[in-house]
């Protein structure tokens, strides 16, 4: 990679900066409504070789897309989103800006193996690198840091998100998952069950309805809120419901806003049921509970679609499989699936059968494996090739 920076800006040595993308293994569309999540922190990962520029340019070539971008750095404040991945990186630049931090001219040479439109946040790796990238070393609080690449997707790409896949790209952790509480941005560390793998699987689709119905789960789960905070005062978010009030409150409401509450409210709870399960080895209950995830996303929250709930039904007929689900923020992206490890091999070549079978197109499968969150790459680290 750093042959590659040199060949396309000069003879600089460059630093490079890794920043990983996630699977969710549960907690489906909680983090904005500031409850709980528990992801992964993935081996996949966006990588950018940075050095300065002469000039006061700021660089970016993107070795997946082959493009190259030049900005003014000095007037990064001015740009405008164009809808395009430079928004990521340029919308990290203004909230460094914001938050008091020069960004001076710079040659930055992006290399990512985190899949595009798989719901494994290739955004956020992209966002969380970035801004590694562009502070070159200079000192930065870690959670202030996921809070400011949470802001550059909220406040320049336009996504509502919230803050789960900028936080465990910072804090993630080798061989194990971390639960975030996603109001008080606290988080612990979650010990997964030896003899297990989590496999997650492409459909290799996105449907064009994932972002404007993303802004519309946004805006029915504040009505939800807007419901429940009139009857019960201390309500400020969909994780203040109990099941009791959900109970009390939901005939009241118009019925889609009752099952997007239902959801959050029962899949906050999930969360907290599988790290139990987790903790105690319990692997059954934790495959139910990835199922009953899928079940609620796929008819009350209604964010899924036929390719993936035609993956988790066929990765439940597997032998060896434990559980499977959707994960990220639905309408196409990718399955998340809990089995024994002895079991992989059989499901990676039947998974692909019969999606292949039925949609006539081959599925990409990617291993799970917990990995450290972002930081700057040693030169004894082999970063992937895109070859």
């Amino acid at each position: 990679m750093i042959a590659a920076f040199r060949e396309r800006f000069g003879t600089t040595q460059p630093r490079v900066f890794r920043a990983p993308g996630r699977v969710n293994l549960i907690g489906e569309h909680t983090d904005y409504n500031l409850g709980f999540v528990l992801p992964v922190a993935l081996d996949m990962a966006t990588y950018i070789a940075a050095a300065p520029s002469a000039g006061g340019k700021l660089c970016i070539y993107s070795e997946n897309r082959r493009e190259q971008h030049e900005f003014d750095a000095a007037s990064l404040g001015g740009v405008e989103r164009t809808g395009t991945w430079t928004d990521y990186p340029i919308g990290v630049a203004q909230e460094l800006v914001r938050a008091g931090v020069p960004v001076e001219g710079a040659n930055l040479l992006i290399r990512s193996t985190v899949p595009d439109g798989g719901g494994l946040s290739s955004s956020a790796a992209l966002e969380v690198s970035a801004a590694l990238a562009l502070l070159a070393g200079r000192e930065f609080d870690r959670l202030e840091l996921a809070k400011l690449c949470q802001r550059a997707e909220r406040n320049f790409v336009g996504m509502p998100c919230g803050i789960m896949d900028q936080y465990v790209s910072v804090f993630g952790r080798a061989h194990s998952a971390v639960e975030i509480d996603c109001r008080s941005l606290g988080h612990r560390l979650v010990k997964l069950p030896e003899g297990i793998a989590f496999i997650a699987v492409n459909t290799m689709v996105k449907h064009a309805l994932s972002g404007s119905a993303y802004h519309d789960r946004v805006r029915e789960c504040a009505a939800g809120v807007e419901a429940f905070a009139a009857v019960y005062p201390d309500v400020r978010s969909l994780r203040d419901v109990s099941p009791e009030q959900l109970d009390a409150v939901a005939a009241r409401l118009p019925e889609v806003v009752a099952r997007r509450a239902r959801h959050v409210v029962t899949e906050d709870a999930r969360v907290n049921r599988f790290t139990e399960a987790s903790a105690n080895g319990d692997v059954t209950v934790m495959g139910k509970l990835m199922v009953e995830s899928h079940r609620s996303l796929q008819h009350d929250y209604e964010v899924s679609c036929a390719e993936l709930d035609f993956l988790v039904e066929a990765a439940l007929a597997i032998e060896g499989v434990y559980g499977s689900r959707m994960t990220g923020g639905g309408f196409g992206g990718c399955t998340v699936t809990l089995l024994r490890v002895e079991a992989v091999a059989g499901f990676r070549a039947g998974i692909v059968h019969a999606y292949q079978e039925h949609f006539g197109v081959t599925p990409r499968i990617y291993s799970c494996e917990p990995s450290e969150g972002a930081g700057e790459v040693k030169k004894f680290e082999i970063i992937p090739s895109l070859a």
